[in-house]
Parts: structure tokens; C-alpha cells; sequence
């Protein structure tokens, strides 16, 4: 008896390549810090939803840094010790100030990672790779950022920066950066969850940012600045932004008369016009971290009254077309734009927050790359021109 062979009939089309632009599909290299797939998110063994609801952001800073959860004792003296090393010297607060009455319109984000730079120059570590003082300047960046985002802010508004206040825990910190006003408990717990669900998501455009600086043994100041600079971008961090503008145009444009959100969007559609907020390279069934993100926002938004749930409701009529027109579900920066908008929080400053939390995982891993590194540097697969001469 003959074995059967199955052959691909010579007039069937050759199956499609796969699309591997920007990486896409391709694994880069292994980490302990983070797993990523369609139904978890996983800091160092522990998920998400768990993390968001039992762990505050200074546990899971310390996890991410460190590699443990931390007992009682070891939380209440990282929450201290990062409480001690917030303030930056004024002559930097006063070229982040300089900066912006120069130019108000300069972004947060350039003015955030000029002033990461500016903080290497005065970290006496900044070229000190080891392990033991890489812990020490990830600690003093994870302290000080919201300091500099605040002294960014701060002379936007033409007010005085906040003094530290050490009671106050990392995401209260930063709310009194951001607003110059001490928030309400729900305003912290809200703002704590979110830095915990931004904290870190492996390879992602910004973090491989990091690990491509760290693999050439630069420092890690330099690391986080090209961080900053990858996550600016509105293709990543600078989404949360977009679908707060997004939203508000909606808004106006049905307020105005003329359209409704459904015409709006069989518009949006038919232009090909990119809707941020939504769609993820990896999660194709929906981002784990925005039903609880959406969650607290609307707890918060139904605190304030209607007009500040108003975007929610927005915000679920938007997300239900594209979910029934496209089958494209939210990602976090989707909720995260109303919720943040609904806290007082101007808009240009959604991205720096983004920082503020993610740092620590751009630490955590410039640490593991430089533990056991080498280079990253990719082929490249030239389509350019057939070799010529020059005087030919």
C-alpha cells in the first residue's frame, strides 16, 4: 500500500506572507518581568486584575524593580525612601519653567525628558552601570518625575510648585503636581490604578526603546529619555491623548447640530481616518486593563453628576460602533482619557503620567539587559536600487 501525499493543487495561489513590519509576531529576546498574551497580563507571576485590586503602585514598583512582592515592612520603607528623594534642585525647575514661558506650546512630554536629562547631570551614579547603583538612580527617577512634570505644569499656570509633602503616597504626589490641590481619596485610588496598570507590558515601542540603548552599555538616564521620546508618540503612549481630542470633537461637532455619533463615525470610516484609543498589537479580544480602568473612571464621572459622566456615556456609544462596525474593542488609553479628563487633568499632561508609572518597567528592564546583554542589531532587508556604478 502507497502512502497518501497531499499536494497543493499548481494552480492555487501561494499562501500570503506574513506581515512582519515594525517586528510584528517576531519574538526579540526573553524576560522574567512581564508576560503578555490574549488573556492575561502578568507582572513577575502575578495578573493584572489581581494587582490592580490588592497591590498599591509603590508594591508593584517594588516588584518590578526588585523581583519580589514586598512584606509590610519592606513597602512602608520603599514608600519612605522614595517620599525623601522627590525634590530636584531649583536651578532645574527653573530651566523646565524657562522652557515653557519660552515656548508654551512646547509639548510635556519634550519638556519631561529634558528634564530626565538635565536630572543625569546631577545624579554623581549617572555612568555607574552595576546592578546595585542602576536600583538606586531607578528609584531617584521613579521620586523625582513627578516633580519635574509638576514644574512643568506648574509654570503653565503661573503658580508656585507644590512643596513635597512625604505623607502623601506616589499617585497623591503626582495629583498635587499635576493640579496644585491635595485630591480626595477616590481621586488617589483611581490615579494609583491607573500607574499600576501602565507600569509595564514587555516589548512593547517604548520599553525595546530602552533595551536597544541598554545593549549598547549606555547609561540609564539616556534609556529612559529615548523612552520618553518613543512614547510621545500618539502610535503608543500619546493615544490617551488623541481619543480625549477625539472625543471632544465628537462632542462638539453633535452639539453643533448637523451629525449624530453614528454619522460621525460612518464618516470617520469611510475617510480611513485613524480612531485612537483602539485596537492593540497583541490583544485582538480587548485590553485587560480597560474594563478596570473604565470602571473607576465611571465611578468617579458619577460622583461629579452628568456632566462629567457625559463622556462616558460618549465614550460606550463610540466604543459599541466600533465594536459592532469593526470588531475592534478599546485599549486602556480609551478609558484613561475620560478619566482622567473628569479628574481635572489637562490633557497634555496624560502621556508624562504615562512615565511616571512606566518608568519603573523601562528600569526593571534596562537592568535585565544589562545582566546579560548583547547588541541588538537586527538585519535589515534592502528593496533598493540593483547595484551601479557611479561614473557609469
Amino acid at each position: 500500500m502507497s502512502a497518501s501525499i497531499e499536494t497543493t493543487p499548481q494552480n492555487a495561489p501561494a499562501p500570503k506572507p506574513a506581515d512582519t513590519r515594525g517586528l510584528a509576531g517576531q519574538t526579540a529576546g526573553d524576560t522574567t518581568i512581564c508576560s503578555v498574551n490574549q488573556t492575561q497580563l502578568i507582572y513577575r507571576g502575578y495578573e493584572i486584575a489581581d494587582l490592580a485590586e490588592h497591590a498599591s503602585f509603590e508594591e508593584v514598583a517594588y516588584l518590578l524593580l526588585i523581583g519580589e512582592k514586598p512584606d509590610a515592612a519592606q513597602a512602608k520603607a520603599f514608600r519612605q525612601e522614595l517620599a525623601g528623594m522627590r525634590e530636584i534642585s531649583p536651578d532645574i525647575a527653573a530651566a523646565l519653567a524657562h522652557v515653557v514661558k519660552g515656548n508654551p506650546e512646547t509639548h510635556p512630554m519634550s519638556v519631561l525628558r529634558t528634564g530626565v536629562s538635565l536630572l543625569s547631570h546631577s545624579d554623581p551614579e549617572c555612568e555607574d552601570n552595576s546592578p546595585e547603583a542602576e536600583l538606586r538612580k531607578a528609584k531617584r527617577l521613579l521620586a523625582k518625575i513627578p516633580t519635574l512634570i509638576g514644574a512643568c505644569q506648574a509654570a503653565l499656570d503661573g503658580r508656585e510648585l507644590p512643596a513635597n509633602d512625604p505623607s502623601l503616597s506616589h499617585a497623591a504626589y503626582l495629583m498635587l503636581m499635576l493640579t496644585g490641590k491635595t485630591p480626595d481619596e477616590l481621586a488617589t485610588r483611581i490615579m494609583d490604578v491607573s500607574l499600576v496598570l501602565y507600569a509595564e507590558h514587555d516589548f512593547n515601542a517604548s520599553t525595546f526603546t530602552c533595551r536597544v540603548i541598554a545593549s549598547t552599555e549606555s547609561d540609564l538616564h539616556s534609556a529612559i529619555c529615548g523612552g520618553i521620546g518613543a512614547l510621545k508618540g500618539p502610535l503608543h503612549g500619546g493615544a490617551n491623548e488623541m481619543a480625549m481630542e477625539m472625543l471632544k470633537e465628537i462632542d462638539r461637532d453633535v452639539a453643533a447640530g448637523g451629525t449624530t455619533v453614528s454619522e460621525w463615525m460612518t464618516a470617520a470610516f469611510e475617510s480611513k481616518r485613524k480612531l485612537m484609543g483602539f485596537g492593540h498589537r497583541v490583544y485582538k479580544n480587548g485590553d485587560h486593563r480597560a474594563g478596570i480602568l473604565r470602571a473607576w473612571g465611571l465611578k468617579y464621572a458619577e460622583q461629579l453628576g452628568p456632566e462629567a459622566k457625559k463622556w462616558f456615556d460618549l465614550g460606550d456609544e463610540v466604543q459599541g460602533i466600533m465594536l459592532d462596525q469593526k470588531n475592534i474593542h478599546p485599549n486602556v488609553d480609551f478609558p484613561c482619557g475620560m478619566t482622567y479628563f473628569v479628574m481635572g487633568i489637562p490633557v497634555p499632561q496624560y502621556t508624562p503620567i504615562f512615565v511616571a508609572s512606566r518608568v519603573v518597567g523601562w528600569s526593571a528592564h534596562v537592568m535585565e539587559q544589562h545582566a546579560n546583554n548583547r547588541i541588538i542589531r537586527p538585519l535589515a532587508n534592502y528593496t533598493g536600487a540593483a547595484l551601479r556604478n557611479w561614473n557609469g
